[in-house]
Order: C-alpha cells, then structure tokens, then sequence
C-alpha cells in the first residue's frame, strides 16, 4: 500500500473511532433532565439538573487523569496502543449508563454506579483526545496538518451530532413517558455496541511516521527537536521544566474551546428548551443542526488555517465569543420562533469553527514529537476537566444565583478573553516542519 494511502487508511480509522467515543461521551449531556429524575430524585427540578450535570462533570476530573497515563503509554508504546485502550473503555462506561438500575429500585447505588461510569468515561476521553490528535497532525503531509488535524475536531463535532441527532429523533418519535423509562437506555446501549466497530476499524493501523522515526532517534537528536519547537534550551537545563511550560500554554489555549463546546453544543438544548420556550425536540433539532454546520465548517477552516496561519483564525472567534454572546442570550430568553432559534445555533456553529479548524494543528505544534501526547493531552485535559466539564453546572449555578438566566454568558466572554490573550502571545507556527 502506498504511503499516501496508508495514511488516509490509518486517519479514517482514528476519525471513525473518534465520532463513536464522543458520541458516547456526550450523549449523557442531551438526557440529562432524565437522568436527574431517574438516578438523582428530589422532586425540585432544578436540584436534579444540578445533580446530573454535576455528575456529568465528574467525568472530566478523571479527564487529566486519563491525559497523563494514557498520554504517556501513547509516548512510550504508541499512538496505536493508546487509542485502542481508550475506546474499550469508553464503550464500557457507556453501556454501563445504560444498564444501571433506577434509584428507586437500588437506592444510592445507582448514583454512585453513574458516576463511576462518567468516570470510566472522563478517563478514556482524556487520553483520546490527545491521542487521536496527534495521531492525525502526525500522520499529515507538510503544508495540510491544518485540514488533517480538522479532521480530529471534525469527528468530535460528528459524535456530539450523532448523539444529539439520535436524542432529537427518539424523542420525537417516542411518547415521552416512553422516553423517560427506556428510550434513552436505547441511547447508552447503542454507543455500547457500537464501541467494538471502532475497536476493529483501529486494530489494523499503523503507527505515524513522525513517532517511529523519533523512537528510532538518539537521545541527541530528541534534545534538537525539543530546541526546535520550544526555543533554546541549555544543556543543563531540566527536561520536565521546558514541556510543563508548553502545557501551560496549551492550558490557556484551550479555556474558550471547551467552554464554547459544552456551553453552545450540550449545555444549549437545555437551556433553550427551559427558558426559549421551545419542546424538548425543538431544542435538540436546533442543536443538531447547528454541529451540521460546525461539522461542514471545521475542514473549510482547517484548510483555510494552513494558508493564512492559526492566529488569525482562533484570534476572530475569540472576539467573537467576547461580543456575541449576551446578544444571542438575550434573543433566545425573548421566546422568538423556531426558525430564529436554529439561525442562531448555526451561526454559533460557523464561530465554534474558527477554533475547532485550526486548534487541533494549533495546539500539537506547540509540542514535540517526543512528549506531544503526554503533555499535550496533560494541558487539554486539565482545562477541559476546570472549565469544560463544569461548564452546564456553572451556567445553571449561575442563573439560580443571580436570578438572570442570561448570567452564563459572562463565562464564555471571561474564556474568550483569557484564551485570546493566551493565543495572541503564541508563535505563527502553520508554515514550520513538525518537529
């Protein structure tokens, strides 16, 4: 098999296996009311979606957790290795979710079973995500990482529009008390299943050339490559202190990305549907609609950063989330029509794009090959788990709080800030080899 098609067969897979690990991961955002009522009963509604959302965000706690082990064994015994372990157990955690027997059937049990499964989950997701990242950059051609890393994102946005599609259809097709007692198992129970095709599917790749060629390399040439990606770096100097400082970095990096996600793509249909005044269904049909756009968007801008550079792209959607977003809060709590709410998403999504494109090449350029997918995946996952995880229990903390249900959107305008700043310091690396 040729080198070019080697590489499209090995991207295919980490992209399949990717949309199936974050389909499962995020589907627990689109039910979350029901698993309040299910597994967190008080009777107070709000008290519930607290409860679950709070549970929801136990999972990413694991998410360093799985970033650092994960990352490591995918720096020590491959990207391969790594990526098949982290969609067993993703595939685990999820069919769990869908087995666990109801509060009031086991008690206390079936909390705690819940979030020992989110659990599961946050520690898979923090080391698929950097795996899969590095994965992909490493495997593009010089002068198209950015459309190739877009793919990563790309096939994140596909499993949140896999799992929202699927949310929206069964709740439009099932009678909502037929929802509430089984239809959204079928949810969990799905992605269970649907685990061992992306295990088979990553069975038979290959490892990137990048990784096998610095594996290969002397402990001089690791040292060269960490000078040509970092700066200078004295000999006498400590290794652990030059990528704690790029994990830094990639920590800034990612505050408004994953606020952005979990607020605009899973914390939305709830919002929109408790104080939009729209269905349950209309909520998760304008969500979805709005990753359709995302997802068309994220190559288009992933190729567009390999032109023009990162900066200039991740820069826009952070000014842009620091203005838009009491506008469009404002609008949504108005009660406007359907068609007003879906022009809304969809915008939200083509904004979301500028990060989603160039980030995933953005952020892998800031590290070396040599410790690309630990300390990469360290400083993801940590941002993720403080401010992305979280993010659905905060906003909904916020609203109660204040009495405002447009308060969220100082947490997302806060983000963007931090992040620009964090990003307007960085080097234009778009045109630069891989180091």
């Amino acid at each position: 098999m040729s080198a070019p098609a080697t590489a499209r067969r090995a991207v295919a897979a980490a992209v399949v296996g990717n949309v199936l690990e974050w389909y499962d991961f995020a589907v627990y955002g689109y039910v979350a009311a029901i698993i309040g009522r299910t597994f967190f009963p008080t009777g107070d509604a709000t008290t519930e979606l607290l409860a679950s959302f709070g549970a929801f965000g136990v999972g990413f706690l694991a998410r360093p957790l799985g970033g650092i082990v994960i990352g490591r064994i995918g720096d020590v015994r491959g990207r391969k290795t790594a990526l098949l372990l982290t969609i067993f157990l993703m595939a685990g955690g999820t069919a769990l979710v869908g087995l666990i027997p109801t509060y009031g059937r086991i008690g206390m049990a079936a909390p705690l079973l819940v979030v020992l499964a989110r659990l599961v989950q946050g520690f898979s997701a923090g080391g698929e995500w950097g795996g899969s990242t590095a994965f992909i950059v490493e495997w593009a051609p010089e002068g198209r990482r950015g459309f190739y890393g877009s793919l990563q994102q790309c096939s994140v946005a596909g499993g949140l529009l896999l799992g929202s599609g699927t949310s929206a259809l069964l709740t439009t097709v099932l009678a909502p008390q037929a929802m509430e007692t089984w239809g959204w198992r079928v949810l969990f129970l799905l992605g269970g299943l649907l685990g061992p095709v992306g295990l088979w599917m990553r069975r038979g790749i290959e490892e990137t050339p990048a990784y096998v060629s610095v594996r290969e390399s002397e402990d001089r040439t690791d040292l060269e490559a960490d000078r040509r990606a970092g700066g200078s770096v004295s000999e006498g100097s400590t290794r652990a202190t030059h990528p704690v400082i790029l994990a830094g970095r990639a920590f800034g990096f990612t505050i408004l990305w994953t606020v952005s996600y979990y607020i605009f793509l899973n914390y939305m249909p709830t919002f929109v549907a408790t104080y939009g005044h729209l269905t349950e269904a209309q909520a998760l049909w304008s969500n979805t609609l709005g990753i359709v756009v995302l997802v068309v968007a994220i190559p288009l801008m992933g190729t567009l950063s390999d032109r023009v550079g990162r900066r200039p792209l991740l820069l826009l959607c952070c000014a842009a989330f620091v203005v838009s977003p009491w506008p469009v809060a404002t609008l949504l709590v108005a009660g406007p029509p359907f068609a007003a709410v879906v022009a809304l998403q969809l915008g939200l999504g083509a904004i979301i794009a500028l990060f989603s494109g160039a980030g995933p090449a953005a952020i892998a350029e800031i590290f070396p090959t040599r410790s690309r997918s630990t300390w990469m995946t360290t400083g993801y996952a940590l941002a993720v788990a403080i401010f992305g995880g979280f993010a659905p229990t905060i906003a909904t903390w916020l609203i109660r709080a204040t009495g405002s249900p447009v308060a969220w959107v100082y947490y997302v305008m806060a983000a963007a800030m931090v992040s620009g700043v964090v990003i307007w310091r960085l080097e234009e690396t778009a045109h630069r080899p891989l180091a």
